[in-house]
């Protein structure tokens, strides 16, 4: 086992302890052996030293929520069929660049995120550590109304055949069906596809409607809990975040939208008693500037003051959010799509791949966050949130050698998080230049 020694460097291990100035992180092999002053550490002989002195280690960053496939658009969706490893590949390649080393995927095409997935942890290729979720129970795949409904463009085999891909059995079919029903599905589901955490939905994609009714909602948190899995629930509604809440869900994925309504008092106190982590997408004031003078009309019912005020309102009552940007890969055939015309004059765009973590991190010091807090959110609450705390999250004995070497001390500056030196994961320094190593959006 290669052992590695990173000398001089402030650590902030991401536990919130307080920076150690002058450390040593000594690495063997793909985990971290120690991590403590120069002056009680003796650096092996044989171990490789990485001057850092003046720089700043942390953890590798995690993002709650992204979408390593982020094209389902109708025509990339049939033009690249058999090939969605491809883009999956990439955008881990593209977040790993970033020193985004671990990522939570919420909504794709299972068989292919796996794929690469394994082929990571393998060390086949190269890409963040990916936890995958697969379909958002209840929802159609790609070429259905939650997201591209294709009319009569498409013939139904096609249609069928590509949803297939999402949806695996736990489409938007189980709205019409009894609890015991949908518990049976999951199960099916967990049992045979065997994805990483579950997440399902408690209302629309874009509207207000409740979509589960509580015992089915129960049904599937049981089932995710019997396989040992996180569950979480896409939700948009004061009643949906309730209703997850009550059924015991893991995590509250967008669990700061609410829509028209702020979210009540009640609510607020229970996130907090309970400990909920709240996958918030935290904009800056620019963007929700925009959103308000030039957004759409379902932005501005979702991405509002209220959720804006709700942002504010967690922070001060001292609830753990996580880091959540729902980021994909931005390439130029995208940008060009004409789906994307209305979002090319954005401010402050929150959804790319490999850049919007750092928008995230501005927006949750611009509510009011501590540098310190906005560091734990974006590591450690994280990877407690989806129960992986025992592998990443921090800089601690035991734990995988995943951290990022940064010019700059990150809790001065937001902007600082951009200026890395060296990223490294399970002890190994990134090629960040090769990367990504195969493009198909980046240069498309």
């Amino acid at each position: 086992m290669m052992l590695r020694a990173i000398t001089g460097a402030t650590v902030l291990d991401g536990t919130g302890r307080a920076p150690l100035p002058g450390a040593v992180v000594l690495i063997d092999g793909d985990r971290v052996r120690s991590v403590s002053r120069a002056a009680d550490t003796v650096v092996p002989a044989q171990a490789e030293v990485i001057d850092a002195a003046g720089r700043y280690v942390i953890p590798g960053l995690m993002d709650a929520n992204v979408h390593l496939f982020g094209a389902p658009l109708p025509d990339v969706l049939i033009e690249h069929e058999g090939g969605y490893a491809a883009f999956v590949e990439e955008a881990a390649q593209v977040t790993l660049r970033a020193g985004i080393t671990t990522v939570f995927d919420t909504w794709g095409p299972l068989g292919p995120l796996q794929a690469v997935r394994d082929a990571i942890d393998r060390g086949d290729t190269a890409g963040s550590r990916m936890y995958v979720g697969g379909n958002i129970i209840g929802f159609g795949g790609p070429l259905s109304p939650d997201f591209f409904s294709p009319g009569d463009g498409f013939g139904p085999d096609t249609v069928e055949r590509i949803n297939g891909q999402w949806e695996h059995g736990v489409g938007a079919d189980l709205l019409w069906r009894t609890p015991e029903q949908v518990r049976s599905r999951v199960r099916d589901y967990v049992d045979r596809h065997r994805p990483d955490f579950l997440k399902y939905a408690a209302s629309g994609h874009a509207t207000a409607f409740i979509t589960f009714s509580a015992a089915a909602q129960r049904a599937i948190v049981e089932e995710g809990h019997r396989a040992g899995i996180t569950v979480q629930a896409h939700t948009t509604t004061v009643e949906s975040l309730r209703m997850e809440i009550e059924a015991g869900a893991d995590l509250l994925q967008h669990g700061d939208i609410t829509g028209l309504e702020p979210m009540p008092e009640e609510t607020l106190k229970a996130i907090v008693d309970r400990g909920l982590p709240v996958a918030a997408m935290l904009f800056t004031e620019r963007h929700h500037a925009w959103v308000a003078e030039h957004g759409s009309p379902m932005m501005r019912r979702l991405y509002n003051a209220h959720m804006d005020g709700n942002d504010r309102r967690l922070v001060e009552a001292g609830a753990r959010l996580l880091l959540t940007t729902d980021a994909f890969v931005w390439g130029p055939r995208l940008v060009r799509h004409p789906a994307f015309a209305p979002f090319r004059d954005m401010a402050d765009t929150p959804t790319r791949l490999g850049e919007s973590h750092i928008l995230w991190l501005q927006g949750a010091l611009e509510r009011g966050m501590a540098p310190m807090e906005a560091l734990l959110s974006a590591t450690r609450y994280i990877a407690e949130a989806y129960h992986v705390a025992d592998e990443v999250g921090t800089l601690e004995p035991g734990k995988r050698a995943d951290l990022v070497i940064l010019e700059a001390d990150p809790l001065a500056d937001v902007q600082n998080y951009t200026r890395i030196v060296d990223v490294i994961k399970d002890g190994a320094v990134v090629d960040r230049d090769a990367l990504p190593l195969r493009p198909v959006i980046t240069t498309r």
